[in-house]
C-alpha cells in the first residue's frame, strides 16, 4: 500500500511526460475495484496528448475550488483552523521525510506519501479524519460530470477506505 499511496500522490500532481508510466505503475500495484478505476482512467487518458491532459488537470483541479487538491480547504474552508492543519502537515512531512514540492503542505500529493510513511495509528487518523473526507467531498462533483480524473479519485477513495497496515517492527536485539 505504501508504494501505491506514493504513486497516487504523484498522479495528483500536474501531469508531465512521466504520467503514463506512473499510471501503469499504479495499475500494477492496485487490486480489484481500485485497479478497475485506474484502468478506466488509463483508457480515457491514453487518447490525450500531454498538453490536453495538462489542460484537463488545470480545469479539473486548479480552476474548480470544489475539486481543490488541498485537504485542509475541504475540511476547514477559509477558517483559521486550516492554518493549524497546514502547520501540522508541515511538521508531519518533515518528520517523515516528505519534501514539499511546489504545493501547500495539505495538498494530496503530499498527504498521501505522508500517510504511507507514518506509523499505522497516525496514518489511519490522517487517512480517516482528513484525506478520505476530502476525497469524498471532491467525488460529489464527478457525480454530475464525466471526467477521467473522477476515476482517479474513485480509485483513491477505495484505497483510503482500507486501513493502513504496516509490518511489525522488528524486535530489538540489544
Amino acid at each position: 500500500m505504501t508504494c501505491l499511496l506514493e504513486t497516487m500522490g504523484e498522479l495528483l500532481r500536474y501531469p508531465d511526460e512521466h504520467y503514463a508510466f506512473l499510471l501503469d505503475e499504479a495499475v500494477r500495484l492496485s487490486q480489484d475495484e481500485c485497479r478497475a478505476a485506474l484502468e478506466r482512467l488509463r483508457e480515457q487518458t491514453s487518447v490525450l496528448c500531454l498538453s490536453e491532459l495538462q489542460g484537463l488537470y488545470t480545469r479539473t483541479f486548479d480552476l474548480n475550488p470544489l475539486c481543490s487538491l488541498e485537504v485542509g480547504w475541504h475540511l476547514y474552508g477559509e477558517d483559521y483552523a486550516r492554518g493549524s492543519f497546514l502547520a501540522y502537515m508541515r511538521s508531519v512531512l518533515a518528520a517523515h521525510g516528505v519534501t514539499e514540492r511546489g504545493e501547500l503542505a495539505d495538498h494530496l500529493a503530499h498527504v498521501l506519501p505522508a500517510i504511507a510513511h507514518m506509523p499505522a495509528a497516525g496514518a489511519d487518523e490522517l487517512r480517516q479524519g482528513a484525506a478520505l473526507p476530502a476525497v469524498r467531498k471532491m467525488l460529489k462533483v464527478f457525480e454530475r460530470q464525466a471526467n477521467p480524473y473522477g476515476d482517479l479519485l474513485r480509485a483513491l477513495a477505495i484505497l483510503l477506505e482500507m486501513p493502513v497496515s504496516k509490518p511489525e517492527e522488528e524486535p530489538s536485539h540489544v
